[in-house]
C-alpha cells in the first residue's frame, strides 16, 4: 500500500490498519517540504510488527546520501530489519516544492549512482568515500558502528525507464527496479512487464530480485482484483503497490478490504 498523504497521525493510523488487514508494506512519499518521510517511518516501526517499510520514492539527487544512509539505518533498527529503500533521480514538472536542486538529468543520475554507492559504502562499516560527487570521512568509527543497518543488505529500488538500457543496467547494481514504461497512447501492461524482466533475466538479474508493478484494484470485488494483479506477477513481477493518488478518500476502504490474493 502506498499512502497518499495526510497528517502524521493520519498515516500513522492507516499504517497500523495495514498491517492489520495484512498487507506486506506500507510506502509513504518523500517530498522536499510535507511531512517528513523517515520520521513518519520510524513511528511507523514502534507500531507495527510486521510490514515492511520504506519511501515511494525518495528523491536520491536532492539529498545529502549520508543522511538518508542515516535515516535508513535507524528506521531499519527500530522496525528490526524491515526497510526498503525506493530512489529516483526526483520529478520535474510536478507541483512539489522548487528548491533550486540540480535539475539537469545526467547531473541527476550521477548524483544518484554515486549516491547509492556512497550509502552501501556507510551502511557496509566503511569510514571514507571519494568520489566525484561526494566525499566521506569519519575517524568516529563508534558512530559508523551504531548506525549498523539489522539487514545484512538493506533492499534499493531504483526507477528504471524501460527500454533505455542505460537506465535499466543502473537496477542491474541495485536489489529491484521501478519500471516507468514508454509507451504512447496507451497505459503500461503486463507484457511491457515482461519485455523488461526477459531482459533483466538475461543479464544477470540475481535471485530475488524485485521488478515492481502499482495501480489500483477494486475493494468491493476480489476476484477482479486478483486478475490483475496475476497478469502482472505472471509477466514476473514481484511487487503489486496499490495506489490511490487522485482518489485519497477510497484508500481506508480499499486499505481494511486487503490485498489481492493470487491464492
Amino acid at each position: 500500500m502506498v499512502l497518499p498523504g495526510g497528517t502524521a497521525g493520519e498515516q500513522l493510523e492507516l499504517a497500523v490498519a495495514a498491517e492489520q488487514a495484512g498487507w506486506d508494506g506500507v510506502f509513504v512519499w518523500e517530498a522536499a517540504y510535507g511531512v517528513d518521510a523517515w520520521s513518519l517511518l520510524a513511528a511507523m516501526a514502534a507500531k507495527t510488527t510486521r510490514v515492511s517499510l520504506g519511501t515511494m520514492l525518495t528523491p536520491l539527487p536532492w539529498r545529502r546520501p549520508w543522511k538518508v544512509a542515516s535515516q535508513v539505518a535507524t528506521v531499519d533498527q527500530l522496525s528490526g530489519g524491515r526497510v526498503i529503500l525506493a530512489v529516483g533521480v526526483g520529478a520535474l514538472g510536478t507541483d512539489l516544492p522548487d528548491t533550486g536542486e540540480v535539475t539537469g538529468l545526467s547531473e541527476r543520475a550521477g548524483l544518484m549512482d554515486e549516491g547509492i554507492d556512497l550509502i552501501r559504502a556507510l551502511w557496509n562499516g566503511e569510514a571514507s568515500f571519494h568520489g566525484r560527487h561526494y566525499r566521506f570521512q569519519t575517524g568516529r568509527m563508534d558512530l559508523t558502528a551504531a548506525a549498523r543497518p539489522v539487514q545484512d543488505r538493506i533492499p534499493i529500488w531504483v526507477v528504471g525507464v524501460w527500454p533505455a538500457a542505460r537506465s535499466m543496467r543502473r537496477a542491474l547494481r541495485c536489489d529491484g527496479v521501478i519500471p516507468q514504461y514508454r509507451v504512447e497512447a496507451r497505459a503500461p501492461e503486463p507484457a511491457d512487464a515482461r519485455a523488461a524482466t526477459t531482459w533483466l533475466a538475461e543479464r544477470g538479474a540475481p535471485a530475488g530480485f524485485d521488478v515492481i508493478a502499482d495501480g489500483e484494484t477494486p475493494a468491493d470485488d476480489p476476484a477482479a482484483a486478483a486478475r490483475s494483479v496475476a497478469a502482472w506477477a505472471g509477466a514476473g513481477c514481484t511487487w503489486w503497490l496499490e495506489t490511490r493518488w487522485s482518489a485519497a478518500e477510497e484508500m481506508p476502504a480499499r486499505l481494511a478490504a486487503g490485498p489481492p490474493s493470487l491464492r
